[in-house]
């Protein structure tokens, strides 16, 4: 039976990498699949997913609205589909989540989901709560903070590199993410008193 996969972590713990990797070992096989990834902040009809040690691989978008379901299954009439992978996933709508799991459980296709847990406020996407919910296999991709502990919470650096304690739970930009473990996110969050001098709360 095939089965929805979460893969979720925080900021540049390699997510895509093994997205990526994994696409190319079905294909490497002989085998289909289907790569798609966020279009909410761009533009035009062609998507990509890249890497930041410089893969990459063309995927179909999705945006608010789009039935997954039905893209997948007109897909796989013609073509067979072997998995689903889905990059940048806390951009997917509740709706999507299940139209993702509707796919492994009727069209009997994995779908790979990659993504963030929580935001830069420490608060869950509606995308990853339903994914937490429902998905069959749950992974935590890891990465570590400055301190080397393991990191689990990301903080928003604005264009001043000063942290950002308000805003929209999506901002694409100029600012810039960072993965921190829970300490020290309650400490550049202004929750919790700094103990030690490595931080942007003191920069």
């Amino acid at each position: 039976m095939a089965k929805l996969y979460f893969n979720y972590a925080t900021m540049n713990a390699g997510k895509t990498t093994m997205l990526l990797q994994a696409s190319y070992n079905y294909r490497e096989r002989g085998m289909t699949t289907m790569l798609f990834v966020a279009g909410h902040y761009r533009k035009g009809d062609k998507g990509l997913i890249s890497s930041r040690i410089g893969l990459e691989a063309e995927a179909e978008m999705f945006r608010d609205g789009d039935d997954l379901y039905g893209r997948v299954a007109e897909h796989h009439e013609h073509t067979t589909v072997h998995c689903i992978f889905v990059d940048e996933a806390q951009f997917l709508e509740e709706e999507q989540v299940w139209q993702l799991a509707r796919i492994a459980d009727r069209l009997n296709i994995p779908v790979m989901c990659y993504g963030l847990r929580t935001d830069f406020q420490g608060k869950l996407f509606s995308s990853s709560r339903a994914l937490l919910a429902i998905a069959d296999d749950l992974r935590e991709v890891r990465t570590i903070c400055r301190c080397g502990r393991k990191a689990t919470m990301v903080v928003r650096l604005g264009p001043d590199g000063k942290v950002a304690k308000q805003g929209d739970q999506v901002a694409i930009g100029k600012d810039v993410y960072v993965s921190l473990c829970r300490r020290h996110w309650e400490e550049e969050m202004g929750r919790a008193a700094p103990d030690d001098f490595i931080g942007f709360a003191r920069n």
